[in-house]
């Protein structure tokens, strides 16, 4: 048994293995919702297909056989990255285990100081991760709405995101967010930056500005599944008005999803109260890589700087 690159017939001798479908075990934000629209063979060629010739993407084999698959993405920078597909078709534990060890290894080279990984909460995968050096952070619940009636609307002036505001943004997070979460996602500017989703594709930001500081952020995916993001730190708005503005920009569409971290329940309760239900829990997990050390250059007499 043996972890490598994989081979363009790597995919189909993956996804009819023992004829069966295996699901994807990691959860990138972009595809929560995705995978019940297709049938399962149209799934696993839709999820699979782009990623089975990637740089970025390890096969388990044994001899011709195809025991797993896993594939990571950068997500903002190069710094942060997650994973974003894990297939496991073997009972062999070493398996995942392999692919973990390889992926890994082969973000570190990239560059990755991060690595994240979403997982259902009863996936078989956690214990794996774990075992692999990935740390369990935080739970979110999925919630998703069907539209049939819209929020009221809402007197809530909110503004696009301008170019300066990323900063703003920052210091709402860390008022809004606790310490344990932030100190692995976004412990820095720079490392919560780096360490932003993807949604697939550009998402539309909008922001509460109360006396020139930045008290709530509402971001939005529109689509026949939309996605809405929120995040509140003010004391005059209440959460449930941000979630009304965003629900109102997205009128038309069929399904609204939103995740809802374990420790905002004052989000959680403003979702079900827009008839938003929840659809899923999840467990957020990373692992924090050691930088490889830079190598030394030998300073010569004529560059070297006296130090007094």
């Amino acid at each position: 048994m043996r972890a490598r690159y994989p081979l363009p017939t790597d995919l189909v001798a993956l996804v009819s293995f023992d004829g069966r479908v295996y699901p994807n075990e990691a959860k990138p934000w972009d595809r929560l919702g995705l995978d019940e629209r297709a049938r399962p063979l149209e799934t696993a060629l839709e999820q699979w297909f782009s990623f089975a010739t990637g740089k970025h993407t390890w096969v388990s084999v044994r001899g011709a056989t195809i025991r797993g698959l896993i594939s990571a993405r950068r997500r903002a920078k190069r710094s942060a990255w997650e994973v974003e597909v894990l297939i496991d078709a073997d009972e062999d534990r070493r398996v995942i285990s392999s692919l973990f060890s390889q992926m890994l290894a082969g973000v570190t080279r990239q560059g990755a100081e991060r690595v994240f990984l979403r997982l259902s909460s009863d996936s078989g995968a956690v214990k794996a991760a774990r075992e692999a050096g990935f740390f369990p952070y935080c739970r979110q619940t999925l919630y998703r709405s069907r539209q049939k009636a819209m929020p009221e609307a809402t007197e809530l002036k909110l503004r696009a995101r301008a170019r300066g505001d990323l900063f703003g943004i920052y210091q709402l997070y860390n008022q809004a967010v606790p310490a344990n979460v932030r100190a692995i996602e976004g412990a820095t500017f720079r490392e919560w930056q780096a360490a932003l989703e993807p949604w697939g594709r550009r998402p539309a930001d909008f922001l509460l500005e109360e006396e020139g500081v930045i008290s709530g952020w509402v971001r939005l995916l529109s689509g026949g599944i939309a996605r809405l993001q929120v995040l509140g730190g003010s004391r005059n708005v209440p959460i449930e008005d941000l979630l009304s503005a965003g629900c109102l920009r997205l009128a038309g569409a069929g399904v609204i999803l939103c995740l809802a971290p374990e420790y905002d329940a004052g989000l959680a309760l403003a979702l079900e109260r827009l008839a938003f239900r929840p659809a899923a829990d999840y467990v957020l997990m990373a692992k924090r890589l050691l930088k490889p050390a830079e190598e030394l250059v030998p300073e010569t007499t004529s560059t070297a700087v006296p130090v007094n």
